[in-house]
This record gives C-alpha cells, structure tokens and sequence, in this order.
C-alpha cells in the first residue's frame, strides 16, 4: 500500500470552463439506495493519465469537458493528460498530451475548445485529493454527491485543488503512451454492442437497420446518457417492469430511437432494452461531439470480456 502525506493545496482555478469534475473510478454498491456510479465517462483515456502520472488505479483524476478551463500551478507537479485534444496549453505553449510532463509553480494550464474528442483527463503525481462520500469522490452533480466539496459540485473560479505527495517511487513507470494505446478521435466510430434480453423482440427490419446504418449523436447527449438518431428501431415491448440499468445499456424508448446510458444515469429503467455497449465502446462513445456519425457492430460476451481484461492487465502496477 503507498504511503500519503496530508494532501497540500497545489492548483487554482483561474476560469471555470462549462464542466469539470473530479472523478475516481466510480461509486459502486449502493445502487440499492438509488446512487449511480458516477467515475470517468471515458475509462480509456482516464485510466491512461493516472497510469502515466504513476497512480494506481481508481486514483481521481479530473475529468474536463468541452474546455474553456484554467488552472495556475501553486507548486511544481508532474502532470498527464490523456483523451480528447481541447487545445491545451501552458504558457500559451501546446501541451504534449499522453505523456508525462512537468508543470511548473505560476504556469497557468489552459484547455481551449475541443479540437478533436470530448473530454480530457487531467492526473496529477500522487492523485487529487478530496473526503469519500459513501466509499467515493466520483462527482455526481444531479445527487450532490462527490467532488472536490464532497457536494456534487463542479468547478468554479476561485476553487484550490489539493493533491496528495507523491510516494516513495514517484518517477518510475511509463512516461509516454505508445502509440498504439493512444486513440484518434477523429477516425469513423464503431462501437461493440452486446445483443440485450428484449433484442428478439425487435422486428427483422429493425435489427438489420440498428447494425448496417451510421447513427448520428444527437445534440441530447451528457454524462446521464447519448441518443442516437436514426431509423426507427421497432419493438413488440413498449414498457417492461423497472429493472435494473447497467453502464452502455441501449435502451429504446417509443419513438425508435435508442439512448445509450452513460455514467449518471437511473438506476431503474423501464424501456426495452437491445443491448449493451461494452464498457470500452460507452467509453468512445462519451468522446463524440453532437452530429458526429458512429455504427454499432454486434460482439459477443466472451470477446468482449477477453477484451476489457487486456485492457485492464495494463494498469497493475502502477508504482506513484
């Protein structure tokens, strides 16, 4: 286990962007009261800039959406910053992204408007620091719950960020992504869908339609859940019972078109639903701007499982 110092006050915001929010790997077994997960809408690019800051996994990381955040350093730190491009800067400098950088006392962080992607994560050496609220700092603003406050709320002008020190081996580890691991979000998006309980519900045409058509994000898209526009999608079930919603569930309401669940979203749900997005596509989908195209291509649990355990193999031994 690392060993922490009292978390120190290290990072001023100068101007708050439209959203930013501190968010650790989410708020998990409480969903019996009605408390979603909350965490990373991309868990891709959050768990890349912890691992490149040196954090073990679940360390919180800030999560910025859209830009038009700036930060002033308030001591030297060592920085990552991994996802969307948001044509961030430091000194007006362009900010290396996917890599370990330094960040040096008085430089103002500015993160400008999306370039290409959605949201960029920004992970400090040693991990933010902010109280548990029921086993998590993952902010959620609709519960009030987590963050920097412990409230649920976002980032305003003014707020000083703490961080904890750095533990004994700060400075190993990988400094840079390779190339391979690092995501162009301007490339076509096809996003793996695992066939859902009400999928042989749903008519012929609309199966074909839902697999062989490019869906457009419609402007209805946050950190709750993205609809996607498109064909009718046709289905013999118009409500079920509540049950139980799980993150990329594709649920289809009665108009047709489909809404895919994101991080905050209910816990309870009554549409029919005709799959599940795996748990790294929910996270390509949360990169996408409104109007951009993506296509669903179905996938099997096995693979996708295979999948997510390689992926999850690569962040174990973080050593900050």
């Amino acid at each position: 286990m690392r060993q922490h110092a009292n978390p120190e006050p290290c990072i001023r915001v100068l101007r708050a962007g439209p959203l930013a929010l501190l968010q650790d790997a989410g708020r998990y077994g409480v969903r019996h009261l009605g408390v979603t997960q909350g965490g990373p809408a991309d868990l891709y690019s959050w768990a890349w800039a912890n691992h490149l800051a040196g954090n073990p996994w679940g360390t919180a990381n800030l999560e910025v959406t859209f830009g038009g955040l700036q930060l002033v350093a308030e001591k030297d730190l060592d920085i990552a910053i991994t996802g969307a491009d948001l044509g961030a800067t430091i000194g007006q400098k362009p900010v290396p992204r996917w890599q370990r950088i330094s960040w040096k006392e008085g430089e103002t962080l500015a993160f400008a408007a999306p370039v290409s992607g959605l949201r960029a994560y920004l992970a400090v050496c040693g991990g933010f620091a902010a109280e548990p609220v029921l086993g998590s700092v993952a902010c959620v603003t609709r519960e009030e719950l987590g963050g920097f406050d412990g409230m649920g709320k976002k980032l305003a002008t003014g707020d000083q960020l703490s961080a904890h020190s750095p533990g004994l081996k700060s400075g190993e580890g990988p400094t840079q992504a390779p190339q391979d691991a690092i995501i162009d979000f301007s490339q076509p998006v096809v996003l793996d869908l695992l066939p859902g309980a009400q999928i042989a519900h749903f008519t012929g045409r609309s199966l074909f339609d839902a697999f062989n058509t490019w869906w457009q994000v419609d402007d209805r898209a946050d950190r709750m859940g993205v609809r996607l526009t498109g064909p009718k999608l046709s289905c013999s079930i118009s409500t079920l019972v509540s049950e139980g919603i799980n993150l990329g569930g594709v649920q289809v309401p009665p108009d047709g078109q489909p809404i895919v669940l994101l991080n905050d979203r209910q816990t309870i749900g009554g549409y029919p639903r005709f799959g599940s997005l795996s748990p790294l596509s929910a996270s390509r989908l949360a990169q996408c701007l409104p109007r951009e195209r993506v296509k669903l291509r179905a996938k099997g649990s096995d693979a996708a499982l295979l999948q997510y355990r390689s992926f999850r193999a690569t962040f174990n031994s973080a050593l900050c």
